[in-house]
Formats: structure tokens, sequence, C-alpha cells
């Protein structure tokens, strides 16, 4: 199985916000994966709450208006879908209990802070730490943020209006196959073709009508490199591409260091 969206730039690597204009009946996805990623969700609650909900009260109002837009967008566009809720759970969590996204809730007051988060599929960070914290605490990890996106990405959320509302795509090459990655360590992946796995992941940002507070939605796609490979001739020379073209800085932090050199051996392997 490929992934629906291949985020690869011809002109190899770019760090960029990427957005485009989301139509509203877009903003959710669902497809025949729904059923196993709500069981998974269902399951990280369980077994791992802290790890992946975190939530303040300066977040419970706007959570429990998510919650309202989530049933209201799956009634008009998914009539047919059953929406159970368990008694007792916080908003953001009865509302990822019903879509396969990832929830974050920014609130605004010095600055915008993530005050609430329902994230059960992260990939490789800690969602207790961003608690409370703001756009570019959040980011700051990345290499290259600080310099080139903090600012745009700042002025954005700014300008965000409920009337207009975003998606971009990000993607990563991981040597797990898992949804929920939370504190694995970045290891240089190793192996075949198949040993490798490309994780893409469909952002949403919307505004909040009432309480104006910014949702971020995290849908995430992981196939085998080799499902990726053979659904797209050009897929392979893309991937490679951008790997060996990212900073050096960056290559550290994905973990990436030295894996173009390992993709072209195991593509040209017979």
């Amino acid at each position: 199985m490929s992934t629906p969206y291949v985020p690869l730039d011809h002109r190899g690597w770019r760090l960029a916000m990427g957005l485009r204009p989301l139509d509203p009946a877009n903003w959710l996805e669902v497809d025949d994966q729904r059923d196993h990623e709500l069981a998974l969700k269902t399951r990280y609650l369980n077994e791992h709450r802290d790890v992946v909900v975190a939530t303040r009260d300066e977040g419970d109002e706007a959570s429990a208006e998510l919650f309202d837009e989530v049933s209201a967008f799956l009634r008009t566009y998914h009539p047919g879908l059953a929406l159970e809720s368990q008694p007792g759970d916080h908003p953001i969590v009865a509302a990822s209990r019903l879509i396969q996204e990832d929830l974050c809730v920014l609130v605004h007051d010095d600055t915008w802070r993530l005050q609430a988060a329902c994230v059960c599929f992260p990939s490789r960070w800690d969602l207790a730490s961003k608690l409370g914290t703001t756009l570019d605490d959040i980011h700051r990890p990345v290499p290259g943020y600080d310099h080139e996106l903090s600012r745009p990405t700042n002025s954005f959320f700014d300008r965000l209006r409920p009337d207009r509302s975003f998606w971009r795509l990000n993607w990563t090459l991981l040597d797990r196959a898992e949804l929920h990655q939370p504190t694995a360590p970045r290891s240089s992946p190793r192996g075949g073709r198949d040993d490798w796995f490309f994780r893409v992941e469909r952002q949403t940002l919307r505004q909040l009508p009432r309480t104006k507070a910014i949702v971020f939605t995290i849908r995430t796609y992981v196939a085998s490199l080799g499902a990726m490979i053979d659904h797209d001739d050009s897929f392979a020379e893309l991937l490679v591409q951008a790997i060996d073209d990212a900073p050096e800085e960056m290559q550290e932090y994905k973990g990436w260091r030295g894996v173009a050199r390992q993709l072209r051996d195991a593509i040209d392997a017979p």
C-alpha cells in the first residue's frame, strides 16, 4: 500500500510552510483504515494516556467547541458513521475518538500557545513537554526554523480567520512503520528497501468561529519504501535527491546521515 500523498519536490529538499487553501468539505479524511486506527487510539488512550493527551484549563473551552465542530462535520459529510464517546472524556479526547486525525488546540494569550492536544500517532516528539509552549518553542529543535520559518509561521497564525482554512503536507523517512512513535531514538535506518518507511502527515489549520482558537490536525500515512517505489517509478529518485540535498544539520536531526547512499545501494540491488 502506498500513501495518497507524495510531497517530494523535483527541486530537492525545501524547508517551507507550503500552505494551500482548504475546502471545508475536505477538512477531515475518512478511509478504510478508520476502524483500525480508532482501535489503536483506544489502545493508546487506555495504556499511555499521559503520553498521548495533554491539556490545560486554558484549552477547555476551545476543545469543547472543537468537539462540536468535528461532530457536525461528520454528520454533514459522513452521515453513516457511528459517533461514539465515553463518559468523562475531555472534549479533545472525545473529538479524537471520532476521527483518524490527531488534534492540537492553540489559544492566543500573550502569544499562541498549545493548550490542549490528543496526539496518538506522534512522530518522535514528546507531547507533554510542548504543553503551554509557544510556536517557536514547539518548532525550535527543527534546524533552520528560527531563521527561515519563525516569522512567517507566527504571522500566518495571527492572520488566520474562521472563513479561510489551510492545509499542508510534511514527510519523513523512518526505520519503523508504527503510527505511534513518541520517543524512539533517531537512528539511521539500515537494510533493504522494505526496511524503510515513508511517513506523510496531512496537516490542516483552521480557526474556530466562537473561541477563535486555532486547531491543528494531523493525519498520518505510512507506507514501506518498496511499496512506494513499485507505485511510482520517479519516487526513488526524488526521495534520494531530497535526502541528499537536505542540510547536514537536518540530516542529523532526522537520522538520515548516510541514508542517501544506503538508499541508492538498496534500490540498485538486483
